[in-house]
């Protein structure tokens, strides 16, 4: 990786140079349909969503690229999917490392290990190890596509917002550049501006939850390695790092080990290079040449705000949540929110659903963090005993899980990042019981085979109306939307009969625009899909 350093920010890739903007000459403040505020992974990928939907959007990032660290590298397959939506997902899968199968050890022993992709007909993996600079430029690569196809994005570097003030219907927002200061309206403003959110504290909003006693420290090492490409944890490893350490083979040789330290540490000398070689060393053996990449030490927190839509402004990604590093559920759920957030905002800017639209935002996503935060929470509580009491309970289950399937269940070395199914979101439609349950409305539609290609990347961004073994029109249209119809044939057997048909010998489903079913029904009834379409736009709501 190319390292630059600016004369004021330390950045691994320069995407966005600073460049003066009509905008700052105005006499006055010019109105914006949507501002990003933050041009990390969930700003970037916010902003790309919204433009290939037509939606005029402009991100305000203080420095002019990606900075410097790893950071997040582990990427679920979900966020894939996504970015593969977007249009980014190719580059990623690419230059990722991809694995499926994970390892878990006590002292010097495996007690087993786990596949988290077990079936065929996926076209992509259940994880990737990227760099998060490399995951952001591959993010921005693809704005830069979509502005060449016509995409209405706008990235301006050196923009720092100082000020954000909410009115009624829109917030108004100071921005510092080196050309001096200006002021830009939005209707919508989207806080993507990470864990220490500059705009929630300029709002004086919360950010409630706990803060666990114990340090991790992060050591990126750039070595050869014959170590294969999986996910290694160690309880109580026996090389005597830390009370538990993880291994991952990230691009470009370089290898990402996590140490526990506990609480009561000297931060700054647990830094020195001298400290960081001594772990790293016991644990790879005197023999193995590295050199040291990139380090930090880091504390588990998990909190979130109370609500994640305040009038014009809606918080996503770390601003919103924050979980442990543990289960790789930061960035993801990050991308999730975005994914969540992108087709509501442009239906609602574009008048074709009102406001409550948002409200479910709200619902879901909180909803998305709960989940996220309770399995961060149980993982902490596992790794990190508090008492001696838990930690006997806990090396009893380890000591179980050699020998004992069940006990494996109960070992936690951080549940690692799901798609959130919404169950009993206000804008789920009818179910039917013949059909599978991970397909159920709520859902994240599972990906399957359809001849030389894939379900996911038929469906695409739009409402569409899945029909598998059953009679539907061309067309449908209901509301001011026209639903793309999607007819195919699921032989049984096959992949996309066991994931969609279960019992059932036909299912139409109607999907959202981001791939989240609304309602499944045995076939097609023009009534009964217009109604769920209708609760998908939250048209039932008051203020819709």
């Amino acid at each position: 990786m190319e390292n630059l350093v600016t004369d004021r920010y330390p950045i691994a890739f320069r995407l966005y140079p600073y460049v003066r903007c009509a905008d700052q000459s105005a006499s006055s403040p010019v109105r914006r349909p949507v501002v990003v505020g933050g041009g990390g992974p969930v700003g970037l990928a916010t902003a790309l969503d919204l433009g290939k939907r037509g939606v005029p959007v402009v991100v305000l990032d203080d420095q002019e690229g990606v900075g410097l660290g790893s950071r997040a590298i582990c990427f679920a397959k979900r966020t894939l999917e996504i970015c593969d939506r977007l249009g980014a997902g190719e580059a990623m899968l690419a230059k990722g490392v991809q694995w499926n199968v994970g390892k878990v050890f006590h002292d010097n022993r495996q007690l087993y290990s786990f596949n988290l992709l077990p079936e065929e007909g996926h076209a992509l993996p259940a994880f990737i190890n990227l760099q998060q600079p490399w995951f952001e430029r591959f993010l921005h690569e693809a704005i830069v596509r979509a502005q060449a196809a016509g995409a209405p994005i706008e990235i301006r570097g050196r923009n720092r917002i100082e000020a954000v003030e909410r009115n009624e219907g829109f917030v108004t927002i100071d921005v510092s550049t080196p050309d001096g200061p200006y002021q830009i309206e939005a209707d919508w403003l989207v806080a993507c501006d990470g864990a220490r959110s500059p705009i929630r504290s300029m709002l004086g909003l919360g950010f409630e939850g706990r803060v666990f006693e114990d340090n991790f420290l992060i050591a990126d090492v750039k070595m050869k390695a014959d170590f294969p490409t999986e996910r290694w944890f160690w309880f109580e490893p026996h090389f005597k790092s830390g009370d538990s350490a993880l291994l991952h083979k990230q691009p470009d040789d370089i290898w990402r080990i996590d140490f526990q330290l506990g609480w009561e540490i000297d931060r700054q000398k647990e830094l020195q290079p001298e400290s960081i070689r001594a772990r790293v060393s016991a644990m790879l053996g005197p023999d193995v040449e590295y050199e040291l990449d990139w380090c930090s030490i880091y504390t588990f927190q998990c909190r979130r705000m109370d609500s994640f839509r305040h009038g014009p402004v809606i918080f996503a990604g770390d601003a919103a949540h924050q979980v442990s590093p543990f289960g790789a559920r930061g960035a993801n759920s990050g991308i999730q929110d975005a994914d969540n957030l992108g087709w509501k905002l442009a239906m609602v800017v574009n008048g074709t659903a009102g406001e409550a639209l948002l409200d479910s935002y709200d619902w879901e996503r909180v909803y998305g963090a709960d989940e996220n935060i309770a399995n961060s929470t149980r993982a902490t509580d596992f790794i990190t005993p508090k008492s001696a009491v838990s930690k006997l309970f806990r090396n009893a289950v380890l000591s179980l899980a050699e020998a004992v399937p069940f006990a494996r269940t109960i070992v936690n070395s951080g549940r690692l990042s799901l798609p959130c199914t919404y169950d009993g979101s206000p804008l789920n439609g009818p179910d039917n019981a013949l059909m599978p349950a991970r397909s159920r409305p709520g859902s994240a539609c599972p990906d399957a085979p359809v001849g030389d290609e894939w379900l996911l990347r038929l469906i695409g961004s739009d409402f569409t109306l899945l029909s598998l073994n059953a009679t539907v029109p061309e067309n449908f249209m209901a509301h001011g939307v026209s639903v793309k119809v999607l007819s195919l044939a699921a032989s049984p057997g096959s992949a996309i009969a066991e994931r969609y048909l279960g019992a059932a010998s036909s299912a139409v489903y109607l999907v959202r625009p981001d791939q989240h079913v609304v309602a499944r029904f045995v076939s097609f009834d023009a009534d009964a899909v217009a109604a769920a379409l209708s609760r998908a736009l939250a048209k039932d709501q008051t203020n819709a």
